[in-house]
């Protein structure tokens, strides 16, 4: 059973019987050099694929050995279009008296989940509203022209440039809460469109690098607060997270920075820890990610940040406070907007995790791994605006695609289904968010 599996998955031609498969054998091709993967019971060999897959090869590397039905469902927009793309690696199916699910996980709360998402699809629930995503667009461009206006009519004196900051600080945010729907393609129904506009905002509006997001941040979506595997909770050089993590660093007499202190110099970083690469694609616009000079052949890897620089660059050369404009000046604004936006997005993407469950893999089903490294915090309007409704963290990592408007619509049968198998749902005040943080 199972013998010259690889055909097919190598030679990009189809097997020519079906081959069965048991869970044993699968969960020993999780290695670097070999990657079967389960989908629908179907067993894909990804190899060679996961060099050339779009989201990066470490996601779905990531998924090695595993079943990785929820998570391809999450990811893909179009799952149909996909399957052309997995059909020359199929190499067979599971036994037909192997589970659905590995690693002895709760079948049925599985397939109610799966249930749940059918019922969000049949809700039209994945389905964007032109309105808001246009309303959301016209508020940032709104406090771009209202920037431009103060410096012509108010001049560059101190108050104004402070509170021009503070304009575009605001306005940064808020575009990168709008790059993560498009980088979620979560707006349109074709991939490509989103994609397109996801590197327009992120890389001209955000001075920033789409392949270097999007490589990161699904990992993250994929293994949350996995060590090894969600690059947001591997910050050793920085910070020791979580209850693991210190013992295991501590018994290897690793030590970096004074870790017994972490909780004090965080709130002193110019930058805190997870915006790192936002501040060196700020100071380094044209230096291109590792993963982009690995892959300069392809036209659609070029770093964004090669483009025009984001508006906080250009705005920061007219509204110096009285004196005449010089590149350290100008670096100077640039950098004190991008400080107060850094501690922004720090702390509304770190509130959700940090203080939630970080370890080592377990092999949990989808829901249940989402749910122990992800909490939400209280829904108002002004929580939904100032966290780009990640005060639902729970449902967007649950489905990642879904248009964040409808989180709301969700909720209920999420925490519903939480409930029946006894699953914490956790759901904070924003106060409340930011003190466990420092906790």
């Amino acid at each position: 059973m199972g013998k010259g599996g690889e055909q097919g998955g190598d030679s990009g031609e189809p097997a020519a019987q079906i081959r069965f498969y048991t869970w044993e054998e699968i969960q020993k091709h999780n290695l670097r050099t070999d990657k079967w993967l389960v989908i629908e019971r179907k067993v894909y060999n990804v190899t060679k694929w996961a060099n050339r897959h779009p989201g990066g090869q470490r996601v779905i590397s990531h998924c090695a050995g595993e079943d990785a039905t929820d998570a391809f469902q999450a990811f893909h927009i179009n799952p149909t279009l996909v399957q052309k793309f997995l059909k020359p690696l199929l190499i067979g199916e599971l036994a037909p008296g192997e589970p659905s699910q590995d690693r002895d996980k709760n079948s049925q709360l599985v397939e109610d989940f799966r249930t749940l998402r059918k019922t969000a699809e049949d809700m039209n629930l994945f389905q964007a509203s032109p309105l808001f995503f246009s309303l959301y667009l016209a508020h940032i461009i709104a406090m771009e022209v209202l920037a431009w206006l103060m410096v012509s009519y108010f001049g560059t004196g101190w108050i104004t440039t402070l509170i021009l900051a503070c304009i575009l600080a605001t306005s940064q945010a808020q575009a990168g809460w709008l790059q993560h729907d498009f980088g979620h393609l979560s707006v349109f129904k074709k991939s490509s469109w989103n994609h397109i506009v996801h590197k327009f905002v992120i890389g001209h509006l955000k001075g920033a690098s789409a392949n270097w997001w999007n490589h990161r941040h699904f990992q993250h979506h994929a293994k949350p607060n996995i060590f090894k595997k969600d690059p947001d909770v591997n910050m050793l050089h920085i910070f020791v997270l979580g209850d693991t993590q210190p013992v295991e660093y501590g018994k290897k007499k690793l030590k970096y920075l004074p870790y017994n202190h972490q909780h004090e110099y965080f709130f002193l970083s110019e930058y805190p820890p997870s915006s790192l690469p936002y501040s060196w694609n700020a100071t380094h616009p044209l230096q291109p990610s590792p993963h982009e000079q690995s892959n300069s052949s392809n036209p659609s890897s070029s770093h964004p940040s090669s483009g025009p620089p984001s508006p906080v660059h250009l705005c920061c050369y007219l509204c110096l406070p009285d004196v005449p404009t010089s590149s350290r000046n100008c670096h100077d604004f640039s950098w004190f907007c991008r400080f107060l936006e850094s501690h922004w997005f720090v702390w509304v993407t770190q509130m959700n995790h940090i203080p939630m469950e970080i370890d080592s893999e377990k092999h949990r089903d989808w829901l249940t791994s989402q749910m122990a490294a992800t909490c939400n915090i209280e829904q108002s309007f002004f929580n939904d605006w100032f966290t780009g409704h990640l005060n639902f963290q729970i449902e967007h990592h649950l489905f990642p695609t879904m248009p964040r408007h409808n989180f709301w619509k969700v909720k209920p049968l999420v925490k519903s289904l939480c409930a029946k198998y006894g699953v914490h749902y956790e759901e904070k005040p924003l106060g409340k968010a930011f003190v466990d943080i420092v906790g």
